[in-house]
């Protein structure tokens, strides 16, 4: 009976909805999903501008929660091409059997009509002309207009018992037929979602803009040094020599999810994109599901995409393009003599293979070019091409420090060796394409053991002839470089990566060479897709574990023998019997003793002790607060902060912000993350089975680290001290709720969006480079990520 009252409802609400799409087409004509394909008419004069006026608005009121792939019914606000694709009820976060069609912004679809073929529906009319159409016709203003029926929540948002704010909540995506009976059944469902709504002022930009057809000019013309900027990148990545030819593709898979600036107008992105296309004429983009798919021509040309989005923190990789840069470039792969005898092809058993694609490439050049910008190439296994991935993340620790091989003649000799006796073995998931089966697993568990016998063999007959581990085999960034060391904060299914070994000893540490390297890009950037089936996604996980291991395996050979096992025991406490020997005996990796003469009865944090002051003269003064503008009494709060540990931290946020105010209207903004302990991160599932929170510690860092805080904290500097009181003394989830309280702004606080544009102006005047929208779709009143 309840099956059959459901199914009335639902053809109802079905004939209801046709019933209203009849009333819209008999007043405004039917939809014409050519509309925003058309140049549109110039703006009238009383119609807001979208760039100086609009565009600022749903940067900082809408983008926040709608960009990337994790995008409310992929409702892609960062962008007018964005906003007129509209919206889809398809997730793409899904447990798919069979991988799906990508919707990539910009890629997939080419016009408005094609997004509309591949089941977009707008959010903007797309009828007749008129004010009260736009209005009536538009689903963006009618849940603008929705918000502002009811300001401020009558309550805190999560008592609320329609509003359900976690992360993977029931999408609920209505067309404009729908919005009568959504209004009536969701009346506390308008945007901003669950946050306060736009002041009069704003909303009343945003709809005077509606209502005249959400007018749009193209950008102004780019100045005339960005144009020579862009032909001399253009020129280097598209020679027409073999050799030329490979380095542009080489380039192309490791960069093209990057975002680049030039010095000459920093704020103007570009990305990097395949064309059919040469230099000089407009961009034929070649959209495939993987940068290296085959591109269907004979001929690739590699451009640079001028990109009118706006940059949000969980997808921005910036990289600036200086003629330094370019000169290193030419240095690395044209300087020295070599021969290209033949393009690889794109089969994707070869292409998923980057030391068979790219085998004529110096080894020198492939690494050189990789760890030059070493925190953007690790931040691409975090950011990629996913936004956030609980199943591809929790293979990591919550905190953890990365050093590298140093690239001498020696060393990339030595990985050329290991490369050549093992290559067949060096087999990626990817290579199956998008439909993958959990029983080919076994598979890459059997050459990832091959791969490590051989590793090992060769590791031994080398240290045998006196090349031991020792301290100068860490690069230390050629005493100038910051990416030499790394460190790699966890929150929840994201993660952010910074410079310099930063906090107290981590969990775990990693030591990568090139090969480690490029497949750890080519497993979880080039090779990954996120529309591919569910196999796949946890196969790559899976094979992610044998490399994490393998680099903590690495790091280990650093250490005497006789302390390896214990340290590794320790990292893994409690796991189930690995599927590879080597993963669990660290004398079997590297059975030979470290050149490294230790003088205390605690080498490994002696180690640490020997990499921080390697790593001295490229360290960020800003991580030990120097040179930030914070006082003494200050500064030695938040080191108090930082060295909190236990349940005080464990019940603490994920990721928060705090901004300090002082009483000269100076202003700081600091990072407070919880580092959440495991006993072992080798298995898939039950995490919370493996949490250790009587070892989880707290961190206080200067700056914006993270694209998703849970909390933000607004103190004076006169309360800085009580609030590390308060936040000493938390013992249970009731601590937490009366720190929220009293310092806390909450997701109903009318104050919210100030605080918000503050934080935002502080991070852009800081570091302007990195500075990107944060994500608010995990913003918490009790703070907590759910697990």
């Amino acid at each position: 009976m309840r099956f059959i009252l459901a199914l009335i409802i639902t053809l109802l609400a079905g004939c209801a909805t046709v019933v209203v799409a009849f009333t819209l087409d008999e007043r405004f004509g039917p939809p014409d999903r050519t509309r925003f394909d058309h140049p549109l008419p110039p703006a009238t004069a009383t119609a807001p501008d979208y760039w100086s006026t609009v565009r600022p608005i749903l940067d900082h009121r809408c983008v926040s929660c709608h960009a990337c792939y994790d995008s409310p019914c992929q409702l892609n606000l960062s962008s007018y091409a964005g906003l007129t694709r509209g919206a889809s009820g398809e997730p793409v976060y899904a447990n798919r059997l069979i991988s799906t069609q990508p919707t990539r912004l910009g890629i997939d679809a080419r016009t408005n009509l094609g997004w509309r073929e591949m089941g977009f529906f707008p959010v903007l009319n797309e009828r007749r002309q008129s004010p009260e159409a736009n209005r009536e016709g538009g689903v963006l203003y009618r849940l603008l207009t929705l918000k502002q029926s009811r300001l401020q929540p009558e309550r805190d948002p999560h008592q609320d018992d329609d509003l359900d704010l976690s992360l993977n909540r029931q999408q609920v995506c209505p067309r404009v037929e729908a919005m009568d009976d959504f209004s009536r059944s969701h009346p506390g469902w308008g945007m901003p979602f669950a946050l306060p709504a736009l002041t009069p002022s704003e909303h009343g930009t945003l709809a005077r803009w509606i209502e005249a057809g959400a007018p749009y000019t193209p950008p102004a013309a780019l100045p005339t040094a960005v144009n020579r900027r862009v032909a001399d990148w253009e020129r280097l990545l598209n020679g027409d020599t073999a050799q030329a030819r490979l380095v542009g593709r080489y380039i192309y898979e490791h960069w093209y999810i990057g975002h680049f600036h030039f010095p000459e107008s920093p704020r103007q992105q570009f990305e990097l994109v395949r064309s059919r296309t040469p230099p000089g004429q407009a961009i034929d983009l070649i959209a495939t599901r993987r940068p290296y798919d085959d591109p269907g021509v004979e001929r690739v040309y590699y451009r640079l995409r001028r990109s009118e989005a706006t940059p949000v923190a969980k997808t921005h990789m910036p990289i600036e393009l200086t003629p330094a840069r370019l000169e290193r470039l030419r240095q690395w792969f044209f300087a020295t003599p070599y021969e290209v005898r033949q393009l690889p092809s794109y089969r994707p058993e070869e292409a998923s293979n980057p030391f068979l694609t790219f085998r004529s490439l110096p080894i020198s050049a492939r690494y050189r070019f990789m760890l030059d910008e070493a925190q953007f190439t690790v931040m691409g296994f975090m950011k990629g091409p996913v936004c956030r991935g609980q199943v591809a993340l929790n293979v990591i620790n919550d905190h953890f420090w990365i050093i590298f091989l140093s690239p001498t003649d020696a060393e990339n000799k030595l990985m050329e060796q290991m490369l050549d006796a093992t290559l067949p073995n060096l087999r990626l998931p990817a290579e199956q394409g998008g439909e993958v089966g959990l029983l080919s697993w076994l598979r890459y568990a059997e050459s990832e053991k091959n791969y490590m016998e051989a590793k090992s063999a060769i590791l031994a007959r080398v240290a045998g002839n006196g090349q031991l581990p020792r301290l100068d085999h860490v690069w230390d960034g050629d005493g100038k470089n910051p990416n030499a060391a790394l460190t790699v904060f966890r929150h929840f299914d994201s993660a952010s990566v910074v410079q310099g070994l930063v906090g107290q000893r981590p969990q775990t540490m990693l030591f990568l060479g090139y090969p480690l390297l490029e497949r750890m890009h080519y497993l979880l950037v080039a090779g990954y897709d996120v529309y591919g089936n569910i196999g796949h996604q946890l196969e790559t996980r899976l094979y992610m574990d044998f490399l994490r291991m393998e680099g903590e395996l690495s790091f280990l050979s650093f250490l005497p023998i006789k302390d390896r096992q214990a340290v590794l025991n320790h990292w893994y406490r409690g796991r189930s019997a690995p599927q590879i020997k080597y993963f669990a005996d660290a004398r079997a990796y590297f059975p030979l003793e470290s050149s490294i003469r230790y003088r205390t009865a605690n080498p490994l944090d002696e180690f640490y002790q020997m990499l921080q002051a390697r790593f001295q003269n490229t360290r960020n003064k800003a991580l030990d607060w120097v040179g930030i503008g914070l006082t003494p009494t200050e500064i030695g709060q938040f080191q108090r902060l930082s060295a909190l540990h236990g349940m005080p931290a464990a019940q603490m946020p994920e990721q928060s912000l705090l901004l300090l105010r002082g009483p000269d209207q100076r202003t700081q903004v600091v990072s407070l993350l919880r580092h959440a302990a495991h006993s072992n991160i080798s298995e898939l599932f039950n995490e919370e089975a493996r949490r250790l929170p009587e070892e989880d510690r707290l961190e206080a860092i200067h700056g914006v680290v993270g694209a998703y805080p849970n909390a933000i904290f607004v103190i004076d500097t006169g309360q800085l001290k009580a609030f590390a009181d308060a936040v000493s003394r938390i013992a249970v989830k009731a601590d937490l709720d009366q720190l929220l309280n009293h310092y806390a702004i909450r997701r109903n606080d009318p104050r919210f969006w100030k605080v918000s544009d503050e934080i935002q102006d502080w991070w852009e005047k800081a570091a302007p480079n990195e500075a990107a929208i944060l994500d608010f779709s995990r913003f918490d009143a009790n703070g907590q990520q759910e697990p």
